[in-house]
């Protein structure tokens, strides 16, 4: 009789424990979601609910009509993107070619971080860090004026040295040059994100093990023989990431840099599809045709992100997902 009580308690007790552990790890779970919750509310708020805007590519929207009540019009503003077939053409070739040139100074940033890598006084490299980050926080209004003040005014600091060095006899303004348009652009770009981009790459060259550039040493590798031989492999798949991640932006220059630089000289070049949804949609007040061609974009964005992802599978055997 003793022994059958005393087995009852034990199963009892592993019940109890087997409940107590349960609630302990429903608990810590409870915790992890609710941890989590803040930032799933945020994606839910503003990534998923604003794609219920896209049913405004749909209908003759009328601002102050309810969209229920609004006349349905299929795929007319989708057809409408390709009507002015030469504006759109001449969008799309600006647009992508100067994402293409973007994308091929994507591997400067690494460069830059291998370079501050290099550098023995930890607090200059440190210096050279946060001095090049700064620009990227700098709004692109000030951009303009700094580009301004140094590039194009007649008494430009350019204009300045190249006329007391005999160079050029008149003045030059970069910023109306149109046949230099896309590299003025692109030059501009990659010096205000150039520090900021670098940082990424900084931190992967801190998380290769130190123990391969020892062994390097001892096989009598130089500074350039290890940083192409152990730092440039452990940047490869940092590269690759940030190369699909760019391919698949293609589709979005900016609009603030091109709005703002962008003039009545050099406008033919620098027409991209962020501010031509913006002349001839909102500006427009055609906010359906805006919207359908913020979907065009998407879908143009999704296919880009798939090849590159199909052609690195096949080129590299890696791919993000």
């Amino acid at each position: 009789m003793q022994q059958h009580r005393k087995g009852k308690v034990k199963k009892m007790d592993m019940k109890h424990s087997r409940k107590s552990g349960l609630t302990g790890r429903q608990k810590k779970q409870i915790r992890l979601v609710l941890l989590l919750l803040p930032f799933m509310i945020m994606i839910g708020i503003f990534s998923y609910a604003p794609l219920f805007g896209w049913s405004y590519a749909f209908v003759e929207f009328t601002p102050g009509v309810s969209i229920f009540k609004s006349q349905f019009v299929g795929l007319k503003y989708f057809k409408k993107i390709f009507e002015n077939s030469k504006d759109f053409v001449t969008v799309m070739r600006n647009t992508l070619s100067i994402s293409f040139l973007n994308i091929c100074c994507s591997v400067l940033p690494a460069i830059f971080a291998i370079a501050i890598s290099q550098l023995k006084n930890k607090r200059y490299a440190k210096l050279v860090q946060t001095g090049t980050s700064i620009p990227n926080f700098i709004s692109w209004v000030l951009v303009y004026s700094i580009v301004f003040m140094l590039l194009s005014s007649e008494d430009s600091a350019l204009n300045i040295i190249l006329m007391g060095l005999g160079i050029i006899k008149k003045p030059l303004n970069v910023l109306t040059n149109e046949k230099h348009a896309w590299a003025t652009q692109v030059a501009i770009g990659v010096w205000k994100s150039l520090g900021y981009n670098a940082i990424i790459y900084l931190s992967a060259i801190t998380s290769i093990d130190q123990e391969l550039y020892q062994a390097a040493e001892v096989d009598g590798a130089n500074t350039w023989q290890k940083i192409i031989h152990v730092t440039v492999p452990g940047l490869l798949s940092t590269f690759f990431v940030l190369l699909l991640l760019a391919i698949s932006n293609m589709m979005s220059n900016g609009f603030e840099q091109f709005w703002l630089l962008g003039n009545g000289m050099t406008w033919d070049k620098l027409e991209v599809f962020d501010t031509y949804v913006y002349r001839m949609g909102i500006k427009n007040m055609e906010y359906s045709l805006a919207t359908a061609m913020g979907i065009f974009k998407s879908i143009v964005s999704i296919i880009l992100l798939t090849f590159a992802n199909w052609a690195s599978k096949k080129l590299r055997g890696d791919s993000i997902f």
